[in-house]
């Protein structure tokens, strides 16, 4: 019988090592080095300006590194395409929802699963693969709430629908990194709940990284966190301990006692 794998021999979901990234005499990330298990629900938080958003563009492709490594399951991605680490398992929400108006609700989840498809060139082509896609696209706002809005245009959603859109969308691919770049902001309390249920139901093979400002979010979804300012980890480690930081209340400020304040709740 072959023995079951040791976990320390299981390479991380994500291995950062050592990331740069400068616009002209601004770094913007500052030699940051991050490595997430599988299944990490792992929450990046610090001042505005801090780096995290910037953290996600060089994680998802959209921007270059100027030094540094990004692995993903032990493969080296750092020069890979979007696209191809789109089709390699990451996924990503945007601060402003990523839709598309003039489709239907149902077709910005099935646009957005398309690479996913195994003969994604003819998918359009052939009826039998669209209503493939869409019964999965189906489930996806079923999922987030979006099920009966499915034939509308997606232009007429509200912000807290556009949201949840823009969640479905990402997981249409059925991810193996999920980015979140404050997937509560503008919600109300509703929507709030709502988003912490879809993300807490989510499967342990979706890793996720959050970028969040809502106390309750961070609190209660991640188990680990990274604290950045200008730039750099100010310190990464169990939620509860991070939160309660003092250095974490310092660069943090107000919005920081709040964190330490629930995270001692």
């Amino acid at each position: 019988m072959t023995p079951a794998p040791n976990a320390a021999s299981v390479p991380p979901v994500l291995d950062l090592s050592r990331l740069t990234r400068s616009y002209g005499s601004l770094t913007a990330v500052d030699d940051i080095s991050l490595r997430l298990p599988s299944g990490a629900r792992h929450a990046v938080i610090g001042p505005n300006g801090a780096g995290k958003t910037t953290l996600l563009d060089l994680i998802a492709g959209t921007n270059r590194p100027d030094r540094g490594t990004i692995t993903l399951e032990g493969a080296d991605i750092t020069r890979t395409a979007p696209a191809r680490r789109s089709r390699l398992g990451i996924a990503r929400s945007f601060q402003q929802p990523s839709v598309i108006g003039e489709l239907s609700v149902l077709d910005n989840v099935v646009l957005a699963g398309w690479p996913h498809h195994p003969k994604r060139r003819g998918a359009w082509r052939r009826p039998s693969r669209y209503r493939q896609q869409a019964e999965s696209a189906g489930h996806h706002l079923e999922t987030v709430g979006l099920a009966d809005s499915a034939g509308r245009p997606a232009s007429a959603l509200s912000h807290g629908q556009r949201r949840m859109l823009d969640l479905a969308a990402a997981l249409a691919g059925d991810p193996r990194l999920l980015l979140l770049d404050e997937p509560a902001a503008g919600l109300t309390d509703d929507g709030i709940g709502r988003l912490l249920g879809i993300i807490g139901s989510l499967p342990e093979s979706v890793s996720i990284i959050l970028v969040e400002h809502h106390v309750e979010v961070v609190a209660q979804l991640a188990t680990t966190v990274t604290v950045l300012k200008e730039g750099r980890v100010l310190v990464t480690g169990p939620t509860r301990e991070t939160l309660a930081h003092p250095e974490v209340r310092d660069a943090y400020h107000h919005t920081a006692n709040g964190l330490a304040g629930e995270a001692r709740g």
